[in-house]
């Protein structure tokens, strides 16, 4: 189900306002960590801050600039 926001000001940055159902489906409140990630077909994946999760991602950084040059190859 898609849920709609806008852009908006928030003193000298832009940022958006989640809706409660949003933060219902994150199961995050108000301090909770929020991580961006790229999604395909440039997309933006929001994933709430779960044990672990930032040990797999500096992982998966360190395999992707460790195999680059494959990557780059699959990705032709």
């Amino acid at each position: 189900m898609p849920i709609q926001t806008k852009v908006r000001k928030i003193g000298n940055s832009l940022g958006i306002v989640l809706s409660k159902e949003a933060l219902q489906t994150l199961k995050v409140s108000e301090g909770d960590v929020l991580y961006l990630t790229e999604a395909p077909e440039g997309s933006l994946r929001i994933t709430p801050e779960r044990p672990g999760f930032e040990a797999k991602m500096e992982l998966a950084g360190s395999l992707m600039n460790r195999y680059r040059n494959a990557f780059r190859e699959l990705a032709k």
